[in-house]
């Protein structure tokens, strides 16, 4: 079985895949992916560089300065994602034919525009409440305010992730709660 994890930045995917580590799956992040891409394809580096100048300085992806160019221009990230998605679910892809898991969980913003959810024989959102998010992504990324809700704007609200998954966890407690919640949840999915 491969589920597929989805929802805004800061909402927990990455505990719900802990999760699925947790009970022997094979965890696919998809953020995780695209990074180790950034440092092993350069073709990948040279079109995000053509398409956006002065972002790669000696093969090094500029991040914050390409958020900022992309993150309050729906065109721009929407140019940045056509660049990205094809490598990462290629990658997915070749992970997947040469794991052949029983258990497996993909963990990705873009699961459904990226083309990812089409592996998947089940989708979840995960979901939380707006100023949780901030504080997290504020803390994971020590980035300010301002820059931390210009990512969350610039993603799929809410509503989008519940229209399209199977399930929705949300997340509105602990991280050690929301754990256990996410461990009970795929321990009954795992046996269907």
């Amino acid at each position: 079985m491969i589920v597929g994890i989805t929802g805004g930045t800061g909402c927990g995917k990455s505990t719900a895949l802990q999760a699925v580590s947790n009970l022997g799956g094979l965890c696919l992040d998809c953020d995780e992916i695209y990074h180790e891409l950034l440092s092993s394809d350069p073709r990948l580096l040279a079109a995000i560089e053509a398409r956006f100048p002065g972002t790669v300085e000696n093969g090094t992806l500029l991040r914050r300065k390409l958020g900022a160019l992309v993150y309050g221009d729906p065109q721009a990230l929407q140019d940045l994602n056509q660049i990205t998605h094809g490598a990462v679910k290629a990658c997915v892809k070749a992970i997947l034919r040469e794991k052949q898991p029983s258990f497996a969980a993909i963990d990705a913003i873009a699961l459904f525009e990226g083309g990812l959810a089409e592996l998947c024989d089940v989708t979840v959102a995960v979901t939380a409440p707006p100023e949780e998010r901030l504080a997290r992504i504020m803390a994971r990324d020590g980035v300010p305010r301002d820059y931390a809700l210009s990512r969350i704007q610039a993603q799929q609200p809410e509503s989008f992730y519940r229209a399209r998954c199977d399930h929705c966890l949300e997340n509105r407690g602990t991280e050690a709660e929301f754990l256990e919640t996410c461990l009970v949840f795929f321990r009954k999915l795992a046996t269907l």
